[in-house]
């Protein structure tokens, strides 16, 4: 292989394809909700994948992952895919595909768990794995203490998450533990993934922050679970 297309692979490599996609996905499915009724009718919602806790219950368990690529209105749309346009173009580019992926994945999932456990309305929007980019943001100031660049970014994301949690506090049209649950779970499952060192100490440092998610995710799910049960 020559050296013009070894260049032309890394810097194809580099592009946020998965950023690219997830926005792709998220705008093709709000103009299908649209001409099904509109992004804002409770049916089309649901219909499309929303969370709505008592069909989780009922089985629907997909309704824990769809949720964060639907969005209720285009306003709604509009900002996180301008936060997710500029965060993933960054975090693709330090965690690399696969991790950007299953940081967003993971997250969004956590998000909609704590979601299902604290809060009954019906619910959807990317901000469940936005804010598990934002926890993805603090551990990379972790990660690189001596560089400036990824410390700014850091400290900006931080200062976003104050903002956006206090203004949850306030706007009950806010899914405040959603957006709590993701960020909890973009930290734990960014910290597990994203350490390249192999040595015994991270290791185990990897897999307990692994553990410490799933038994997270998995105590929401039960709560949730049961608030349901004791409703029907």
């Amino acid at each position: 292989m020559d050296y013009q297309t070894q260049m032309k692979i890394k810097r194809f490599s580099r592009q946020p394809l998965l950023t690219y996609a997830i926005l792709s996905i998220q705008i093709l499915l709000f103009i299908l909700m649209t001409v099904n009724g509109g992004s804002t009718n409770t049916n089309t919602l649901i219909e499309f994948g929303a969370k709505l806790n008592p069909f989780i219950v009922w089985g629907q368990w997909w309704r824990l992952i769809t949720p964060m690529f639907l969005h209720i209105g285009w306003m709604h749309l509009l900002i996180n895919s301008v936060i997710l346009y500029f965060l993933g173009i960054e975090l693709e580019n330090l965690f690399g595909h696969w991790r950007f992926g299953l940081i967003y994945l993971l997250s969004g999932f956590a998000g909609n768990a704590a979601s299902f456990a604290f809060n009954n309305s019906i619910s959807a929007g990317a901000s469940t794995a936005i804010f598990g980019l934002f926890g993805a943001s603090l551990v990379l100031g972790k990660l690189y203490p001596h560089n400036p660049a990824v410390q700014q970014m850091a400290r900006n994301f931080l200062t976003l998450v104050i903002i956006n949690l206090v203004f949850g506090v306030f706007d009950s049209s806010i899914d405040l533990s959603g957006h709590i649950g993701g960020l909890a779970g973009g930290y734990l499952i960014s910290t597990a993934i994203s350490v390249k060192d192999t040595s015994s100490y991270l290791l185990k440092k990897r897999l307990l922050y692994a553990a410490i998610f799933i038994l997270l995710s998995a105590l929401f799910i039960a709560l949730g679970y049961w608030k349901v049960k004791l409703v029907l």
